[in-house]
């Protein structure tokens, strides 16, 4: 049988009547988790793939924007549906709520409201919660509403799927939380997520040292780096209001210690993103993202597999539903990857059929995969979007100029997975940018463009020198290419790198360089290095020693030339981070 979004999880026991009749179905959910599983299946089957297969047009996403970093959305497709949510897993006290919100009441709740009684009859309960909803609903909607809950209690949980209708097509988010009994039930609408984004980009600026107080130009020119970062580690770019309210209503809960539950889908993204406590995190909340997206076809060994266990949604068009978990990372200026705020802690392919998942399978953290798109886009045989700079939509690579505008961007999103990729992915990048870049035939056309090719060639260095500093960074600890090394062959290395990195820095990042003087530093202070072999006169120290006391001279001549050419090109209260002089 073909698939359809109406068969969606249909042959799972969770959450669907035993004997597939849901009239007198009744649904109790009592934890954060499973109220979590249950909202997937909602969501995934009402708000995406009954879009899909309702919309021939659908704009299925490319598995790599699920990628962190992640790019602002151009397009909003008013045809698609868009929520925001929040679940909290205790029972309400309206007053004290630290957001505003049109409550419902739960039968339980209502027979005893404050001290006394209020609404002891169901029937003004249900009463009561239809005006309140009412009230919101644009009027298109509220004969067809009437008809189907004129007789139900709509706040129950099992209710939810077929409420979803008027949900979205109602401004603000809606609430879910426990009643007196422990079970989940939709208890508000109407929310308004609060984001003191002013104060919240502020602090965290200041708390990571990218802001000083009065400092007008160093806010200047860190805003924009620390606000990314905030949004980041909620799993956003620099997006729309509904995002940013959530993601700092999120954050704000999580300070607070609350077990909460927030979940957004955009008009722009066609993400489903979910920010909730989870038990492993501490410092963060987990954030995770649902989406349709496409498979590549020439992912033939993923393409099999997902063939052979009836993934997909759409085998035509290789479209699958798919989960990516990430992971949060403390901001650390040391950490040449610093603007990593997110990276992919798990993918998961979920069985539109059954809701199993199937982890097994790697899409998104294929590096063959990624040297292939990047040759197609430099041979000029790309066909898709890409957005150049946060404001121009570029379509397909049939010129020089989309060529390196795609390339820009390109490697602008995986900058930090480049950096950290093996040398062998690297060698067979570099083998595809120097070909491209760098081919006689083209430097004529580049001339005409060369702003735009300096561009490309600008990020380009960065991820040469970046990788070059995070070998540094590995040194430090005398690991070298995953091997553990003695003190002789960390300092030879070393010098090596440095020696290589100085005539590199034409183009000048002033962030690297801070990072090279302070693992050097570090490894000129090593306690050890520095009692054994350094203090000691060289006529007691064996052969060995004295060679690491040469080597270490040198690294001290080598860092000396280093803060002269950074004397020489900037002062750190000037120029920004990563900016090229």
């Amino acid at each position: 049988m073909r698939f359809s979004w109406e068969h969606a999880f249909s042959t799972s026991k969770e959450f669907n009547a035993p004997s597939g009749d849901d009239t007198d179905f009744t649904l109790n959910i009592s934890s954060l988790s499973t109220l979590k599983r249950y909202l997937d299946r909602v969501h995934v089957k009402h708000c995406l793939l009954k879009p899909y297969f309702e919309n021939d047009d659908y704009p299925i996403l490319d598995w790599r924007e699920l990628l962190p970093s992640f790019e602002s959305d151009t397009f909003e497709y008013a045809n698609l549906p868009g929520f925001s949510m929040v679940a909290l897993a205790r029972p309400l006290n309206y007053f004290s709520e630290p957001f505003q919100f049109d409550i419902l009441h739960d039968f339980l709740e209502a027979t005893s409201y404050g001290d006394g009684f209020a609404c002891p009859l169901e029937k003004n309960v249900m009463d009561q919660n239809r005006r309140v909803l009412l009230d919101r609903l644009p009027k298109p909607y509220q004969e067809a509403f009437r008809r189907r809950f004129g007789r139900k209690d709509f706040t129950a949980i099992e209710q939810y799927p077929d409420m979803l209708e008027f949900l979205l097509n109602l401004d603000r988010a809606h609430v879910m939380a426990q009643n007196l009994d422990g079970n989940f039930h939709l208890s508000g609408i109407y929310a308004s997520l609060p984001s003191d984004l002013d104060t919240e980009i502020k602090r965290f600026g200041l708390r990571i040292g990218k802001f000083r107080v009065g400092d007008n130009a160093r806010y200047e020119r860190n805003r924009n780096f620390v606000y990314q970062f905030l949004m980041e580690l909620y799993g956003f770019p620099i997006v729309s209001e509904r995002r940013t309210s959530s993601a700092l209503f999120a954050r704000r809960l999580h300070a607070m210690g609350e077990k909460f539950l927030i979940r957004v889908l955009g008009q722009s993204d066609r993400t489903l993103t979910t920010i909730y406590t989870h038990p492993s995190q501490k410092r963060y909340p987990r954030v995770e993202k649902i989406a349709l997206v496409q498979v590549d076809d020439n992912q033939r060994e993923a393409l099999a597999s997902l063939g052979r266990g009836r993934y997909f949604v759409d085998k035509e068009k290789r479209v699958v539903i798919m989960r990516v978990v990430y992971r949060q990372h403390v901001y650390s200026k040391d950490n040449v990857r610093q603007d990593r705020a997110l990276s992919v802690l798990k993918q998961e392919i979920i069985h539109p059929w059954s809701g199993r998942v199937n982890d097994k399978v790697n899409l998104i953290k294929d590096a063959t995969n990624m040297v292939v798109r990047m040759n197609d886009i430099a041979k000029g045989e790309y066909i898709g979007r890409i957005v150049y700079k946060r404001n121009e939509v570029v379509e397909n690579t049939d010129t020089h100029e989309k060529r390196l505008k795609f390339l820009y961007a390109w490697l602008s999103k995986h900058q930090r997975r480049i950096i950290a990729y093996s040398d062998e992915f690297y060698s067979s990048m570099v083998k595809v940018l120097d070909t491209y870049l760098l081919d006689p035939d083209n430097y004529e056309t580049f001339n005409t463009m060369n702003e735009l090719y300096q561009e490309v060639w600008t990020k380009y260095s960065y991820i040469q020198q970046a990788r070059k500093v995070q070998l540094l960074e590995n040194l430090q600890h005398r690991t070298f290419k995953g091997k553990r090394i003695n003190y002789l062959e960390m300092l030879e290395q070393t010098n090596a790198v440095l020696h290589e990195l100085k005539f590199e820095i034409v183009n000048y990042f002033d962030q690297l360089v801070q990072n090279v003087l302070g693992i050097a530093k570090n490894i000129l202070r090593d306690s050890y290095l520095v009692r054994t072999y350094v203090r000691p006169k060289d006529e007691d120290l064996t052969p060995y020693g004295q060679e690491i006391k040469k080597r270490y001279r040198r690294l001290v001549s080598l860092i000396d030339e280093f803060k002269s050419i950074r004397k020489s090109r900037t002062d750190s209260d000037d120029k920004g981070p990563g900016t090229a002089v």
